[in-house]
């Protein structure tokens, strides 16, 4: 037996941010991080919070990639202080960050009744909607995926006034962030009808706006879409999971620091190449691995069918280095310039050591071993 369900209410579109205003809450804390604060973006929430006279106040020492220690402080702040609600305000971080001082502080606490609130500022993570969040031990460079049902927001709030600003080096990252989702979602061996009519419509919308969000940050309209785009592949994968380039993509971030959406933009076609055994196959080949269909269809819904299954997937490939190029993403770790290659490839057996006990891997629709993640990480330094 399969389940599916969307535990999430979704206000999206045009002032969606009003749902502030009808929050049946009297006291919030704020989870946000230091940019949003400083750049000002942070009263479009907090006006809102005013009108409503709501009691709150504003946690901000959120940093990218949440370290276990600053999970800690949250948690602190969260007992200390005693909310009714959390709204969590910013990317993936900033919402991942929420979601774990939430788990831990109603764990230890007597807090059992606190409802999480997720706006995203970027068009990428879907953690708004999403039973994941990803913490990290800095001593060790280990990413911590953690997956519970608690994790999961009451509410998200979809306003893409909060995105036009994003500079067009984020729009690509978080964009190409999407496309991942859905792709590894579309491919899990745990993908269901539901999640893949999710994933098919957030490819599609990819297909059709993230260049025209890139190219022009005042496009309400794509920014939009793209938005909603990242809620439906984060909808999707929350039912379906992920896969191999997410369990790899976790231990580059980890090590190296390379920004999460980067580096499954960088590691996405390998893993097509690898999940589809592209490389190895023939026009006369008459049963392909089981990936291989479904990256037929999703580059259908890209345009780019051809004239058989091999080629049609090696079109999505291209497509995907064609937009890499077209963003200015780094095809390759040594274009990052964030390492050596001797400290490269002096971590590749620990990383892959990593990534294939990561949580994401489990449901990847080939089974990888260790020896090929190793050659994936290698062929990623400058090939």
């Amino acid at each position: 037996m399969k389940e599916f369900g969307i535990m999430t209410k979704i206000y999206f579109g045009e002032n969606a941010l009003d749902r502030l205003i009808s929050l049946p809450y009297k006291k919030v804390l704020v989870i946000t991080d230091p940019f949003v604060v400083e750049s000002g973006m942070i009263r479009l929430i907090t006006y809102r919070l005013y009108v409503s006279d709501i009691d709150f106040e504003i946690y901000s020492d959120v940093v990218p990639d949440p370290p276990v220690e600053k999970v800690v402080l949250g948690v602190k702040k969260l007992l200390d202080y005693r909310p009714e609600a959390i709204i969590a305000v910013g990317g993936g971080s900033a919402i991942d960050s929420a979601k774990a001082m939430k788990e831990f502080a109603t764990q230890i606490g007597d807090l059992k009744e606190l409802a999480l609130i997720a706006i995203p500022t970027t068009s990428g993570t879907g953690s708004e909607v999403t039973s994941f969040s990803v913490i990290t031990d800095t001593e060790t460079h280990t990413k911590y995926p953690l997956v519970s049902p608690s994790l999961t927001p009451a509410e998200a709030i979809l306003d893409a006034e909060l995105v036009k600003s994003v500079p067009p080096s984020i729009t690509a990252d978080t964009g190409m962030d999407v496309l991942t989702h859905a792709l590894e979602a579309y491919v899990s061996v745990n993908s269901n009808e539901f999640s893949n009519a999710l994933a098919e419509k957030a490819i599609e919308i990819c297909g059709g706006f993230l260049l025209r969000a890139y190219y022009d940050g005042n496009d309400m309209h794509a920014r939009q879409k793209m938005h909603v785009a990242s809620c439906l592949a984060g909808l999707a994968f929350n039912s379906a999971s992920l896969g191999l380039n997410h369990g790899m993509a976790h231990q580059l971030g980890a090590n190296f620091h390379i920004p999460h959406g980067r580096a499954n933009a960088m590691l996405l076609p390998h893993i097509i190449e690898y999940n589809s055994d592209i490389n190895q196959h023939s026009r006369s080949r008459k049963e392909y691995l089981p990936a291989v269909k479904k990256y037929v269809n999703a580059a259908k819904l890209l345009g780019l069918s051809n004239f058989n299954e091999i080629t049609t997937v090696r079109a999505l490939v291209n497509w995907i280095q064609f937009m890499l190029k077209e963003m200015d993403i780094p095809f390759t770790i040594e274009q990052t310039k964030k390492t050596t290659e001797e400290d490269y490839m002096s971590r590749i057996s620990s990383m892959a050591d990593a990534a294939l006990a990561d949580a994401c891997t489990a449901t990847n629709p080939r089974e990888p071993q260790k020896s090929e993640v190793m050659e994936i990480y290698r062929n990623l330094w400058n090939s």
